[in-house]
């Protein structure tokens, strides 16, 4: 696989923001060429899939701003710096839900856009859920829904729920379950 492999020659920062930062770097090809690869540097980010004890998923609808839309999804959210996957996992799913779990399940990781994107998301699925008050952050406004687990999967097959992390975490969390 080492004939596959690109190296770094150079790399510009082009743009340092709040959530993402890009850079513009010159590589070396395998077969001895330049090339130029535009990246966004990313922190990482959980998800998590909470199932209550009824078998009910705990969802979250919010505005998303690059789509002009509100879409249901899973709790989320960004990995703040040398922060634990698990341990944001916790802080995300208490803010958005209000919810503690006392069992996780780690079901891997997924890249959602490996073309000119590093960001991981680690996905988790979340049991013995009790619930306190939320606390989302200043700018976040979101409403917190329940569906029965095999509701949400016909919701992604059928397309209704087209955001990416939700829909691999729901497939593995289904095949994980037996549904």
């Amino acid at each position: 696989m080492n004939d596959l492999m690109e190296k770094t020659l150079t790399s510009q920062e082009i743009y340092n923001g709040r959530v993402v930062h890009l850079f513009r770097d010159t590589v070396a090809l395998p077969n001895g060429k330049e090339g130029v690869r535009e990246v966004i540097r990313h922190p990482g980010a959980v998800c998590v899939i909470p199932v209550t004890e009824a078998g009910d998923v705990v969802m979250v609808r919010q505005f998303r701003y690059p789509f002009s839309t509100t879409l249901l999804e899973i709790p989320a959210g960004k990995m703040e710096q040398g922060e634990d996957p698990l341990d944001c996992a916790m802080r995300e799913l208490s803010e958005e839900t209000g919810a503690q779990a006392s069992k996780w399940t780690e079901l891997g990781v997924v890249y959602p856009s490996v073309a000119y994107l590093d960001e991981k998301i680690y996905i988790y699925l979340a049991h013995g859920l009790t619930f306190g008050k939320t606390h989302t952050d200043e700018d976040e406004f979101l409403h917190v829904e329940k569906y029965p687990l095999g509701t949400v999967l016909d919701m992604v097959m059928e397309g209704d729920i087209p955001d990416g992390k939700t829909q691999i975490a729901i497939l593995k969390a289904c095949r994980l379950l037996g549904l």
